[in-house]
């Protein structure tokens, strides 16, 4: 699917990677935003049908333990995933999917199908690793940003910034910044009034903006 231009009645697929030692709300606060704006688009703009199908995607189906021990179950794995238009990238602790394989070859494979790159923290290093950031602006965790760049020189790393939209690849800043990220692509890919009924239904104190 093309998502460089909004198509308000489309509905997008969004698929979350997760993974060992993934940090909590760099996955959750995405998942909570895509699913609320999907909720309430059809009662509060009169949509068809829910703008975002939203779901989490991990090596296997078996339980993850992101940090902090909690216990997830994805939705699916590698072999079953539905096909992608919105794949979002969370941080969190990256060594155990940075020396994985398998997980890097599906990254590969499924930014190349999809309309859209995201990632949360240094869910940036996991789309530097492939590549996927050569030449562009991105930003990650202000504690992470050095290491970034140090590691991936082909990167221009910036900080001080909640999030940078690159077109195919957006990037955002620690944690909690995720949540603004995805809210600036409900409104980029649906319109900028869901993004605001969104924010507002999550009490959510949201200001547009970007690096």
């Amino acid at each position: 699917m093309n998502l460089s231009a909004s198509s308000p009645s489309a509905v997008r697929s969004v698929g979350i990677l997760l993974f060992p030692e993934v940090e909590v709300l760099d996955f959750a606060g995405p998942f909570e935003v895509f699913s609320v704006a999907a909720r309430i688009a059809p009662r509060l703009l009169g949509l068809p049908a829910p703008p975002f199908a939203v779901f989490t995607v991990a090596r296997d189906a078996q339980p993850v333990c992101a940090r902090h021990g909690l216990i997830v179950v994805p939705g699916h794995g590698f072999a079953d995933a539905p096909p992608i238009d919105v794949l979002i990238v969370p941080g969190g602790v990256v060594d155990q999917p940075l020396g994985c394989r398998t997980t890097l070859d599906w990254l590969r494979q499924t930014a190349a199908t999809a309309g859209l790159t995201a990632s949360v923290c240094t869910g940036a290093f996991l789309l530097a690793e492939l590549g996927l950031l050569d030449g562009r602006r991105v930003t990650t965790h202000w504690e992470d940003l050095a290491d970034l760049r140090a590691a991936y020189p082909r990167v221009s790393g910036i900080g001080d910034v909640p999030y940078v939209d690159e077109g195919a690849v957006v990037t955002s800043a620690g944690i909690s910044a995720g949540i603004g990220m995805s809210l600036h692509l409900v409104g980029r890919l649906v319109s900028p009034e869901l993004a605001r009924l969104t924010a507002r239904q999550m009490q959510y104190d949201w200001r547009p903006e970007a690096g």
